[in-house]
């Protein structure tokens, strides 16, 4: 049985990366897939590739900072298909530098994006996952939450902590038809080594990342989850590519 076919799935970060590399896996193997980001040209391309393979796809600007925009796109999957079955928190940001360079502005967009996009998030799904009485938060925290990146992503590890915390909390607190899972990457390839400004550390990041495995390793670790059945709840996936130490 392919539990992941006629699927609705809402995706935030959907417009390169891990959030389009799924999007691409999970449409292809049926699921409807509403995809949300800020550069709704990306979306729109990605959408048309979809639709032109036989899927379905619906694209909505998303800047998960801003809760009303991910109520918008959690609204718009149930107005164009009566349900949502998955999102995945996906969007995130790391910017790497030493604390004593005092990046406090970047501080603060990780925080924004990586802890508090998530929980506009959930407090856009999980009402409408409680009158459903089913759905799937997947949320993307990192091998960065399990052991401190430091120097340098001091910040960035303490907001993929706090990933893993609200997503076990979560799946304490919405008990027994709703499922919760944590990813957590290591080097994966994507625009998130692009995001730090400390030129010492952009180069280190960009050096690290040449031993990262292709972003459809993790679509795959998030098709796993879905693709069980209803009493079956996927709740931590740690991959990293073999060589990676960290």
């Amino acid at each position: 049985m392919n539990n992941i076919e006629n699927k609705v799935v809402v995706i935030t970060g959907a417009s390169s990366g891990l959030g389009e590399a799924t999007a691409r896996y999970l449409a292809a193997r049926g699921a409807a897939v509403v995809l949300g980001a800020r550069r709704t040209e990306k979306l729109e391309q990605i959408a048309g590739e979809i639709h032109t393979a036989g899927g379905k796809a619906e694209v909505v600007a998303t800047d998960v900072t801003n809760k009303q925009q991910v109520q918008a796109l959690i609204d718009t999957a149930v107005r164009v298909y009566g349900r949502v079955d998955v999102l995945i928190n996906n969007a995130g940001l790391m910017s790497i530098a030493p604390l004593d360079e005092l990046k406090v502005d970047e501080w603060d967009r990780m925080i924004d994006i990586n802890v508090k996009g998530v929980l506009y998030g959930i407090a856009a799904a999980l009402p409408q996952f409680r009158k459903q009485n089913s759905g799937h938060f997947i949320n993307i925290a990192s091998v960065a939450g399990i052991k401190v990146f430091s120097p340098g992503g001091t910040v960035y590890s303490g907001t993929k902590f706090a990933v893993r915390a609200i997503s076990e909390g979560l799946r304490h607190e919405v008990g027994g038809s709703i499922r919760t899972t944590t990813i957590e990457p290591g080097a994966v390839d994507s625009e998130l080594k692009l995001g730090s400004s400390h030129q010492a550390s952009s180069n280190f990041v960009q050096e690290f990342y040449k031993l990262a495995i292709p972003a459809d390793a993790v679509a795959r670790a998030i098709a796993y989850a879905i693709e069980q059945p209803a009493d079956v709840d996927i709740n931590e996936i740690v991959l990293r590519p073999t060589v990676q130490d960290f």
